[in-house]
């Protein structure tokens, strides 16, 4: 790849471009890399023959001169937040303002709004009345639904109701955004809705776009706000609905409107996967206009990474990355993931050290079911909790030898895990030990692909809190630190162990807190990696905390809600 996407009316002009198909909208500074989901939709929408430009922190406060600069574009306006909800990018968890932004040049803060798909948006709007909008990203998609915003401390509409979009994408974009493409080409595209997976949008005609029978209806809005009961219901039954292989279209009454929220892809396949890997396509590196304004941290720390596998069957109840990126496992090949290996060798910036091989969990490269029917029938929230699904292929050899053959590449010195390793899936009887390789892939991340320190996530020791968390209980973890242990005494290391803790999940009280501590205490472990529990939109955890009590079983959950409850439970650690 030759350029850079174009991020100014000088740059579209140097290409010899006289229109734009795609303007791209991005709460991020501009990085192109597959890490950068703008970047990767603004490369995949290229590959497609379009032209494409990308507008990366526009000023919202004064004009809006930025959003007007590369005019009307032929198809639409696309807006993301960035990589992350722009809401946990600038607040703490006890809501103070964060003074640093990973996503910018120098780390600097201010660079984008709260709220930002929804101002972005309004700009275009008001600027283009007439122009398609579709926003995407984690922030779209973790509120496509109604849900509960703790930073206003409220439950709020979809953002469809509060943004004058006209399409929201969720999840991983490139299926839906092929298909828009498609719809876009049409004068009367609003009639080819239905041609589209994994989109919501507004209408007032709902026989138009679902059949009630293929359909599930979610208590209005209006009776959310009325009564939380109704809020409970309405996520207990999103929550299932998205667990499955296979799911319905699903839809919100508004007042006299309808969200129409129609149902994902099925996970990608093996060639998909390959197809989605761009980095030949890009430029790897942040756009040139930022060379004077600092390091981007977040391009630091994952400029010497790899993708592998894109989604996570864990469930924990505080984690939204079921709810974007789907519950099935969807793996590249080998062979691209080791080209990709190739490929990163020979950047000049490379000094021989991959920082990571992973995904949302990095030991869970192409596991899927062993009889594919009975996850297609399955709405469980998670393959591994409360205990190992018998249906669930564990097999980690084939991670073992990527590992291998990547550390093997000409111009690799060293290959470290950065992603976080669930260490449940490699406690098991000696006989699935042995035909999954367990013990010799946790030998081969200890012997050659850790950097002193392996970072793992018990979150906590209490089995009530556990249970709330969808984690397990604290005597598996003490069985993999037994294991660790050994096998660095066995190889003569003098390896460390790090253990993830979380105070103030729902369900916890200062009780638990202390049980914490005793707990490890008695272990004698270095507690360092620690946080307080933020609640974020779409997940498990934050409707109990919002509504009080557990939308399964209506059972009362006590939740640290005062920045003193919140000091109270976290100073136990210490």
């Amino acid at each position: 790849m030759d350029h850079f996407l174009p991020t100014t009316k000088k740059e579209v002009d140097a290409l010899g471009w006289n229109y734009l198909d795609v303007i791209i909208i991005s709460g991020d500074a501009y990085v192109d890399h597959p890490s950068f989901g703008p970047a990767v939709i603004g490369r995949w929408l290229e590959q497609m023959g379009l032209r494409v430009a990308i507008v990366p922190q526009p000023n919202w406060q004064d004009d809006g001169r930025d959003f007007a600069k590369l005019g009307k574009p032929r198809l639409f306006f696309g807006v993301t937040a960035g990589n992350m909800d722009s809401m946990v990018n600038h607040y703490t968890s006890t809501k103070r303002l964060r003074h640093d932004d990973a996503y910018t040049p120098g780390g600097q803060h201010g660079f984008r709004p709260d709220y930002a798909t929804i101002i972005y948006t309004k700009w275009l709007r008001k600027l283009f009345p007439d122009t398609p909008i579709v926003i995407g990203g984690i922030e779209a998609s973790l509120r496509r639904l109604s849900h509960y915003d703790y930073w206003s401390d409220s439950l709020k509409p979809s953002i469809l109701m509060d943004c004058p979009a006209d399409i929201l994408v969720y999840g991983m974009a490139e299926r839906p955004m092929t298909d828009l493409v498609k719809m876009f080409q049409y004068e009367n595209w609003r009639e080819h809705l239905n041609e589209c997976s994994q989109i919501a949008f507004i209408t007032n005609n709902l026989n138009d776009y679902c059949k009630k029978e293929e359909t599930l209806f979610l208590h209005p809005f209006e009776k959310e706000l009325s009564n939380k009961r109704f809020y409970g219901e309405n996520f207990a039954a999103f929550e299932t609905e998205t667990n499955k292989m296979f799911q319905r279209t699903m839809v919100q009454p508004y007042n006299k409107k309808y969200l129409v929220v129609k149902p994902p892809y099925p996970p990608a396949t093996e060639e998909e996967m390959d197809s989605y890997a761009l980095s030949d396509k890009m430029m790897n590196a942040p756009h040139p206009k930022y060379a004077k304004r600092g390091d981007i941290p977040a391009w630091e720390m994952i400029k010497n990474s790899i993708t592998i596998h894109r989604g996570c069957f864990g469930g924990c109840s505080f984690c939204a990355i079921t709810a974007h990126q789907g519950r099935f496992i969807s793996s590249r090949s080998e062979t691209s993931i080791l080209q990709e290996v190739k490929d990163l060798s020979q950047r000049s910036y490379f000094k021989g050290h991959i920082s990571d091989l992973g995904a949302p969990s990095a030991n869970m490269y192409r596991m899927k079911g062993k009889n594919s029917e009975l996850c297609r029938n399955c709405q469980r929230p998670s393959c591994i909790h409360p205990r190992i699904c018998k249906n669930l292929i564990i097999n980690h050899k084939p991670l073992t030898a990527l590992y291998r053959k990547a550390t093997a590449t000409a111009g690799v010195k060293r290959i470290t895990i950065g992603s976080g390793i669930r260490y449940d899936l490699l406690i098991n009887d000696e006989r699935a030990d042995k035909e999954n390789g367990l013990t010799e892939y946790l030998r081969e991340v200890i012997l050659h692909h850790v950097s002193g320190r392996l970072k793992v996530a018990p979150e906590h020791t209490e089995a009530k809190v556990l249970d709330k968390m969808r984690k397990p209980h604290f005597d598996t973890f003490l069985t993999f630190n037994q294991r660790f242990q050994n096998i660095n005494r066995q190889e003569k290391l003098r390896q460390q162990l790090v253990p993830y803790f979380i105070s103030a999940h729902p369900g916890c009280t200062i009780d638990d807190m202390k049980g914490l501590h005793k707990a490890t205490e008695n272990q004698h472990l270095h507690i360092e990696q620690v946080q307080d529990f933020t609640p974020t939109p779409m997940t498990y955890a934050t409707a109990m905390y919002y509504l009080g009590y557990d939308p399964y079983t209506g059972d009362k959950v006590f939740s640290a809600k005062t920045k003193g409850e919140k000091d109270k439970q976290k100073g136990w650690f210490f």
